[in-house]
Parts: structure tokens; C-alpha cells; sequence
């Protein structure tokens, strides 16, 4: 019943907030309708911003990586084997045999009976029945009636009209010329000298030095003396380049740039406010009081008493005294002695001769010719476009709809935009002063705003 009341409070305080609400905003001080369209509008000149973008081109080397073959000699060992027959021997190992004797003790088991008296004690269970008489309640259900009486709120819902005033943009579509520049890029070919080594491998022999030897070398007095003396060493050819400078003209193509001016037409989108006035059919309820009697069922309990009867088994035990005999097994051993004869082998070493065939490795060499590839760094011109971006500043002024508007009184009406019947363009509406620049269009919102509350 609380929470009732509750909510219908809540109701009405809704109900009648909604519809004084556009008469009681901002206490009944002030109101978005009293405020003429022009007193909203900027008075004054501003400067704005707008971005204009430029593609631009620009040379970047790149780094080309070219193959070039050439040939070397290197010197290239193969190997050979030579079969060499040596004798070795080896030690062989014979197993014999020898007769050894030993004793060893074997048990005998014997199994006898004997005979084991013991007491035990064997349960017997006897069953009694004993009395458990208790009390138990039983509820008695009965049904009333109870007269129950209430006051609700029935609701009266009435249809009533409010006018709802709205400040809409329409979008106004104009077509202007812009000046546009960019650039252009134009070949021009020029020649550099390149220097270019066009020299070629030409084949030499250099003798190498030889190894020191101990030889006999008379000295002053002319004895023999042994003194180290160098042999000559071995002629070898070897490779060496003998460069050859060569001049040559090698054409190159850069690109040079120009800028280009072109008048292009662009559609420019501007909003412009208007006033719509729609009527909103408004459903207001109100409540009013009734009284209602209701006849609510009780249900009553009342408790009876009433005995039970009840035979419980009880089971008792007690413990009789019963002797009894059982055989036990018993195991006796005893240890007999016995000689036994074993055969127990021993090792005999001899060596025996044999022949083995051993392979000696021996390096031979030998010169061959070999093609390699090396990278040559070469770097490639090529011209790629880039954009800059750059903002650039503009005056904007608004209009004035009538001279008459400045004093605060508007012959005529300055408010819906005409002054005594002369058509004005629409109050506030920014106007660039930069002809030759037009400004840059704005972007319609693709989700319109919430009116502000009262508008």
C-alpha cells in the first residue's frame, strides 16, 4: 500500500512539472523566445583558418645491389690411400677345466600334531517388546470472513495542444570559383664524367724462400764448421691486377618543377536558421479518490491433542562360555652333511700371430678455377609525390539586416530577417572579406543536435 502511494505522488509531480514546464524555465526570469534572432549573432569581425593542400614531388635515391662475376685460382687438395701390410699379434684365451670337491649341508623337515584347548565365548539374543505411548497436536483449520475497506486513486486521462517552437538549420548549397595551384614536374637531361677502371688480371712468378738446411761450410781457418744454410724455394705464378683508368659521359634525367595555376569550381554549403512552430498533442492525467470494500477470507488454526500408542522390539544379548580343541602343525629340521664334485674352468692365454692391411691417407694438390660474384653498390634516382599541408588566415564579417537595428527598435520587424519589406540576408550569417579566397566549406553533421530545453 506504501509503495502505491508512492508512485502516484510521483505521477502527479510529473504531470504537472510537463506541463508548466516552458512557462517556469529559469524561474520564469528569462525565455529563448523573447530573444530576437539577431541578438544571437556575432557583431563583430573574426579571423578563421582554412587548409589548403599541396602535392609536391621530390628525387630519392635508392641503394641497387648488381651482380659481377670474375674468376680466381685456388689451390685444391685431393686425398689418396696407400695399403701397407704390417704383422701383429694377439693374445687368444682358452677355457679348461679341473675336478674340485666340497661339502654342503642339506635340511630335512619332519611334521608332528600336537593338541590346544581354548575357551570361547558365543553370543545369544533374546527380543522383549516395551511401551512408548506419546502426545501429539494436530491443527484444526477454519475459514472467515473479514470485511476490508480502501481508498484508490483512479486515473482521468485528458488530450490537451502545446505549442513547441524550434531553431532549425537549413542547408543553402552555392557554387564559387577557386584558385587552385600545383605543381608540374619537366625532364631535363645533362651528362657527368664517370671514371670506370677497365683494368685486367696479368699472371707473374715470384720464387718463395726454401727451408734452412745444416750444411759443412769451411771457414777462415778451412775447417769443416756446420753452419745453416737457406735453400732456394719454389717458383709460383700469382695473379695481379693492373688497373686502367677510362673516362666516359653517362646521361642523366632530373626533373624540375613548375607551378601550375587552374580556377576550379567549388560547391560551398552554409546553414541558415529557421524558426518552425509545430503543435504537440500532450495527454495529461489526473487522479481521483474511491472507496472500495472488499470481503478477504481469514483462515484460523486451532490445535486438538491425541495419544499414541506404540509397542518398541527391544533386542538384548548376553555372552555363554563354550570350550573347545584344535590341532596344531609343527615343523622340526634337522641338517645332513653330503660331498659333492664340481668341474670349475680356468683361462689359458697364448699369442698368435696375424697380418693387417693399413691405409695411409696422402694429400696431393692440384689448381683449379673457381667463378665468384660480387655486389657493386649502384645508387638509381626515382621521383616520388608528397602532400603539404598549410593553413591559411581569413577575415570574416557578418552582415547587418537594417540600420535600424542597432537602436533596439525594428521598424518593420528585424527579427524574421526583412526590414520594412526590403528582402536582407538572414542576421548573423558570417560574410568572408577575402574574395579571392573563399572559404572552405563546412561539414554537415551526419547527426543533428538535441534542441536546448525551452527552444
Amino acid at each position: 500500500m506504501k509503495n502505491f502511494w508512492i508512485s502516484a505522488a510521483i505521477t502527479l509531480v510529473t504531470m504537472a512539472s510537463g506541463q508548466f514546464a516552458e512557462a517556469a524555465r529559469y524561474c520564469g526570469a528569462a525565455s529563448y523566445s523573447c530573444c530576437p534572432t539577431t541578438a544571437c549573432q556575432p557583431t563583430a569581425c573574426y579571423t578563421t583558418c582554412r587548409v589548403e593542400r599541396q602535392t609536391c614531388q621530390r628525387t630519392v635515391y635508392d641503394t641497387v645491389q648488381e651482380p659481377q662475376q670474375f674468376t680466381v685460382q685456388r689451390t685444391v687438395y685431393d686425398q689418396t690411400f696407400e695399403d701397407i701390410q704390417e704383422t701383429c699379434y694377439r693374445n687368444v684365451v682358452e677355457t679348461q677345466y679341473r675336478e674340485q670337491s666340497y661339502q654342503v649341508c642339506r635340511p630335512v623337515y619332519e611334521t608332528s600334531c600336537r593338541e590346544e584347548r581354548y575357551t570361547v565365548q558365543k553370543p545369544v539374543f533374546e527380543t522383549s517388546f516395551r511401551d512408548c505411548s506419546y502426545t501429539v497436536r494436530r491443527p484444526v483449520y477454519e475459514t472467515q470472513m473479514r470485511e476490508c475497506r480502501r481508498v484508490v486513486q483512479r486515473p482521468v486521462f485528458e488530450t490537451i495542444e502545446r505549442e513547441c517552437r524550434q531553431t532549425v538549420m537549413r542547408q543553402v548549397t552555392e557554387t564559387v570559383n577557386q584558385e587552385r595551384c600545383f605543381n608540374v614536374c619537366e625532364p631535363v637531361t645533362t651528362f657527368r664524367t664517370v671514371r670506370q677502371d677497365c683494368g685486367r688480371w696479368v699472371t707473374q712468378q715470384v720464387q718463395l724462400p726454401g727451408r734452412c738446411c745444416p750444411t759443412l761450410v769451411p771457414d777462415a781457418c778451412g775447417c769443416p764448421r756446420l753452419t745453416m744454410v737457406q735453400r732456394p724455394g719454389p717458383v709460383v705464378c700469382r695473379r695481379v691486377w693492373c688497373p686502367q683508368v677510362v673516362e666516359r659521359q653517362i646521361p642523366c634525367t632530373t626533373y624540375v618543377t613548375r607551378q601550375v595555376r587552374q580556377s576550379c569550381p567549388v560547391t560551398v554549403c552554409r546553414l541558415v536558421p529557421e524558426v518552425v512552430v509545430t503543435k504537440v498533442p500532450q495527454r495529461v492525467c489526473r487522479m481521483t479518490c474511491e472507496t472500495v470494500v472488499d470481503q478477504v477470507p481469514v483462515q484460523v488454526c486451532r490445535w486438538t491433542e491425541q495419544v499414541v500408542s506404540q509397542k518398541v522390539p527391544v533386542r538384548t544379548c548376553k555372552m555363554v562360555s563354550e570350550e573347545c580343541v584344535r590341532k596344531i602343525p609343527v615343523r622340526t629340521c634337522k641338517m645332513v652333511t653330503e660331498t659333492k664334485t664340481c668341474r670349475v674352468p680356468f683361462c689359458v692365454t697364448r699369442q698368435e700371430p696375424f697380418t693387417v692391411t693399413r691405409r695411409v691417407a696422402r694429400c696431393v694438390p692440384r689448381t683449379e678455377n673457381v667463378n665468384c660474384t660480387r655486389y657493386v653498390t649502384r645508387c638509381v634516382p626515382r621521383v616520388e609525390n608528397y602532400e603539404v599541408c598549410r593553413l591559411v588566415p581569413q577575415t570574416v564579417c557578418p552582415t547587418t539586416a537594417c540600420n535600424s537595428c542597432e537602436t533596439g527598435a525594428c521598424a518593420g520587424g528585424c527579427a524574421d530577417g526583412s526590414c520594412g519589406g526590403v528582402s536582407a540576408p538572414a542576421a548573423g550569417v558570417p560574410t568572408p572579406t577575402d574574395t579571392a579566397k573563399p572559404p572552405i566549406a563546412p561539414i554537415p553533421e551526419t547527426t543533428p543536435a538535441a534542441p536546448a530545453p525551452g527552444v
